[in-house]
């Protein structure tokens, strides 16, 4: 991102498949290139092909090679949600046990961990309850994704 006060919390990876997936939602059924998403989605193509077999492996997109072929979603936008991109690619790591080891922590959270952990459920819990139909369907002046992009209905 241009933006250089853009600190994300998710990694670049996680980042990657978001925009990829929720552009070929914008546009399902129909299928796109590697070359195209890497365009669309301002992804480096060696680095989003990693991203896109990740995401086929966790049964999110299928892939077919050969004229004709591309990368499609194989869930639909009404009911793949954030998190499914989020744990294909990169899950969100919950806080299990003491992160310092102290041994009389074990898995009794110190107050500081078990506040960082129940923040980071909430964010499991918000990606969890929002599709990207969802994300597609807000009304909105800033569409997701690169300049270009026509959200369904405009």
């Amino acid at each position: 991102m241009s933006n250089s006060n853009y600190d994300p919390m998710l990694s670049q990876t996680v980042e990657y498949a978001l925009r990829t997936v929720v552009h070929l939602a914008a546009n399902a059924p129909d299928s796109c290139t590697t070359a195209q998403l890497s365009d669309a989605t301002r992804a480096p193509a060696a680095y989003l092909s990693k991203v896109i077999q990740a995401l086929v492996r966790a049964g999110l997109l299928q892939s077919q090679r050969g004229a004709g072929g591309g990368v499609a979603l194989a869930v639909s936008p009404q009911e793949l949600t954030i998190l499914d991109v989020v744990n294909a690619v990169d899950p969100i790591g919950r806080i299990e046990s003491c992160p310092l080891g102290i041994a009389s922590h074990g898995k009794r959270l110190c107050p500081l961990h078990r506040r960082l952990d129940g923040a980071l459920a909430a964010v499991e819990t918000a990606f969890a309850s929002t599709t990207l139909a969802e994300v597609l369907a807000e009304p909105t002046d800033s569409p997701p994704l690169c300049e270009g992009l026509v959200a369904p209905g405009d």
